[in-house]
């Protein structure tokens, strides 16, 4: 199992570690709860740096990237973030979902932490294969990966010494700027919690500073667990929960219901593209739903594989469950047959040998 480079200093702070997609990270500092609830109030900051870390240059690195994803990567301008948008296979199932940074000669590149060395091979493949002049370098052991969250997050940063970030746009980033004093590679303000947020991409001795001044500048110190549990609330998608390239297992990307703009349809020539707008010809099968338990069921949690049922008939499938702090209840991504994905519909869930009652709720779970 591989450890991120700062895991000494979160066994300093008390985190109790787990494991995903093959490394050892923190799980959570005490109380799982409570990080969730300091970033939908105050700010969490995350230590995200299992995630894949990917630069991405030479002459035809652009024309690599538009074979690649299926948003016109090209018209994201120099210091902007091109995402989230999809790297599909040719069956058009979803390998990954991405953010890509343009950094004018060069392209940063964040893949999922599961399909980190799956991206990078496809990558290389694809290059080798086009004859296109292309370098795929990992930089996961070069740079530490911190997330800022939270509606107090900007305040934070302002304690920081970076004032300069609270003016950066949505999706907006810039290079080689100082945090607490320490020079950093990259500094992004996307938000995938549903929040403010800002994105920190340091050599590992600044980001240990970073972090900690982050951590005197009230800012709470936040684990894996909030972090599926917030993605939950926003009905935000994961590698292997909601999408994956086993097409026995997984709808085509129609059915995902994406949104933000991943796909753009006036675009040509990318992979799985044929495959995509069949299923799209076609009408989706499966839909991607959310479903929220009702009152008198508000514990129940239905979990992966739980079954949704609709008059005795077995509809769909739970992806992801989990229970909502700010709802205080369970909430679940599902998909269903598309006749049935009726928003605002009761439908049950087999939990246990037993059913229960929830809503066809859209995304987010949360309003912001």
């Amino acid at each position: 199992m591989r450890r991120i480079p700062l895991a000494g200093l979160h066994e300093e702070l008390g985190a109790s570690f787990t494991e995903f997609a093959g490394w050892e990270v923190p799980a959570d500092y005490g109380s799982a709860v409570e990080e969730h609830l300091s970033v939908r109030r105050s700010a969490g900051i995350f230590d995200i740096s299992h995630m894949g870390r990917l630069l991405i240059s030479g002459p035809d690195a652009l024309e690599l990237l538009e074979l690649v994803y299926t948003k016109r990567v090209g018209k994201t301008k120099e210091g902007f973030m091109s995402g989230p948008t999809l790297a599909l296979s040719e069956q058009a199932r979803v390998k990954d979902d991405e953010m890509l940074y343009n950094m004018g000669n060069s392209w940063f590149v964040v893949p999922n932490a599961a399909a980190a060395e799956r991206m990078m091979d496809h990558m290389r493949s694809l290059a080798a294969a086009k004859g296109l002049r292309v370098s795929v370098e990992d930089v996961r052991e070069k740079y530490v990966l911190l997330a800022l969250q939270g509606p107090k997050a900007s305040e934070v940063m302002e304690r920081l010494g970076a004032a300069w970030a609270v003016s950066l746009k949505p999706l907006e980033f810039r290079a080689g700027e100082r945090v607490a004093g320490e020079r950093t590679f990259v500094v992004s303000r996307s938000g995938w919690t549903g929040e403010d947020g800002f994105e920190i991409v340091a050599e590992p001795s600044s980001a240990k500073e970073i972090y900690l001044a982050a951590l005197r500048a009230g800012a709470r110190p936040a684990g894996i667990v909030a972090r599926d549990t917030l993605r939950m609330e926003m009905g935000f998608v994961l590698l292997g929960k909601e999408y994956g390239e086993d097409p026995q297992r997984f709808p085509c990307a129609v059915s995902l219901r994406y949104g933000m703009g991943a796909i753009d349809w006036s675009k040509r020539g990318f992979v799985g593209e044929e495959a995509l707008r069949s299923c799209r010809k076609m009408g989706a099968e499966w839909v991607r739903v959310g479903l929220v338990m009702r009152k008198e069921a508000a514990r129940v949690i239905p979990r992966e594989g739980t079954k949704v049922i609709v008059e005795d008939q077995e509809v769909g499938w739970v992806t992801s469950g989990t229970f909502s702090p700010v709802l205080e209840r369970g909430i679940a991504q599902a998909y269903v047959r598309a006749p049935y994905a009726l928003i605002g519909e009761t439908v049950e869930v087999e939990v246990r040998g037993e059913r229960h009652e929830a809503k066809v709720s859209d995304f987010p779970f949360i309003k912001r």
